[in-house]
Order: C-alpha cells, then structure tokens, then sequence
C-alpha cells in the first residue's frame, strides 16, 4: 500500500479538527496554545504534501520551515501573555481574562 496525498490531506484534516476543537471549547490558555499549534501543524503537512505530490522544486518545505519558525515565535509572545496572566490574576482561565486593565 501506497501513502498518497489522500492519506497526508485525511491527516491535516484530523489534526486541524482536534487543534479547532482545543480552541474552541477550552478555557486553559496552555491548551489553546496548543490547539494553534496543531492547526499550524496541519497546514504544514498540507504544504509538505502538496509540494511533494505536485513536483514544485521545494516550495512547500521552505513556507513549512517559514510558518514553524513564525510560530515558535509567536508560541513565545503568546507563553510570555500567559505567564503575565498568571501573575495578575492567579489562574490561567481564559473566561476570567475578560479585561485588560489590572
């Protein structure tokens, strides 16, 4: 049996559902991170395998290398957010995060 770009798409497709689903439902500010991260993940897979499956001379490898880099950064920012978050408010609940004055 053959991994074709079927079985890559049916890949990206699950994980993007399961990172949606993280951001959608959850009030932990370290989950919904993660559920980004697994949306960005999927879409790095979906790059990956088109560029593979279509033949364009590395392209989708050199926008997945650009988005991983783009969102170590931003998974940076976003844990520093959350670290102030905690500090204010003690709790890492989204819900409770309503307000941006101290």
């Amino acid at each position: 049996m053959e991994v074709g770009l079927n079985h890559y798409l049916a890949l990206a497709a699950i994980l993007f559902s399961l990172g949606l689903f993280a951001v959608v439902t959850k009030k932990n500010a370290v989950t919904v991170l993660m559920g980004v991260e697994l949306i960005l993940n999927a879409a790095n897979i979906n790059f990956v395998a088109f560029a593979r499956f279509i033949d364009t001379d590395l392209d989708g490898q050199i926008i997945a290398v650009f988005v991983i880099v783009t969102a170590a950064a931003a998974a940076a920012v976003a844990l520093a957010i959350v670290l102030n978050l905690y500090e204010r408010l003690k709790s890492i609940n989204l819900d409770e995060a309503d307000s941006l004055a101290g």
